[in-house]
């Protein structure tokens, strides 16, 4: 039987706690879940790119389903390269789900055999994103709550 392989695809610049929640519950469904990291040399990140696969792979270290690597290109390009069906991408609200949405269409025309799969981000971390994160990081305020532990 093909494993089921999803990407969950993003610039976790940082990490969070609720991405962590994402990928954690998508495990449930999935026999891998490779977090990729997007590369764009047009975006300005706070921490280096291989800062975040550090994190990533610091979260889930023992966790033998779970991948991050970085990647350029379309995300749909990058699925095919890895044998993935699936893309995973949680929503926190609604915002968040029109905006997502229009990048699954696009990327069904593209390839429809790649499936867009939104989770629904836990209602207790709804309100944390990379850059509320970003922002307190920024300012000197411990975000230490918002990020995985030991990061």
């Amino acid at each position: 039987m093909e494993k089921r392989i999803a990407v969950f695809p993003g610039s976790f610049d940082p990490f969070t706690i609720g991405h962590e929640n994402i990928v954690r519950r998508a495990l449930k469904l999935f026999d891998k879940v490779i977090v990729a990291i997007g590369v764009n040399s047009q975006k300005k990140y706070m921490f280096p790119i291989e800062r975040r696969l550090e994190m990533i792979r610091h979260c889930f270290a023992g966790e033998q389903r779970v991948e991050a690597v970085s990647y350029e290109g379309l995300t749909v390009e990058f699925c095919k390269k890895v044998n993935a069906k699936f893309i995973v991408r949680g929503v926190r609200n609604g915002n968040d789900f029109l905006f997502e949405q229009d990048i699954a269409n696009a990327n069904a025309l593209l390839s429809p055999d790649i499936e867009t799969i939104f989770i629904a981000t836990a209602p207790e971390l709804a309100a944390i994103s990379s850059t509320i994160v970003r922002e307190i990081c920024f300012n000197g305020g411990d975000y230490s709550k918002f990020v995985p532990a030991g990061q």
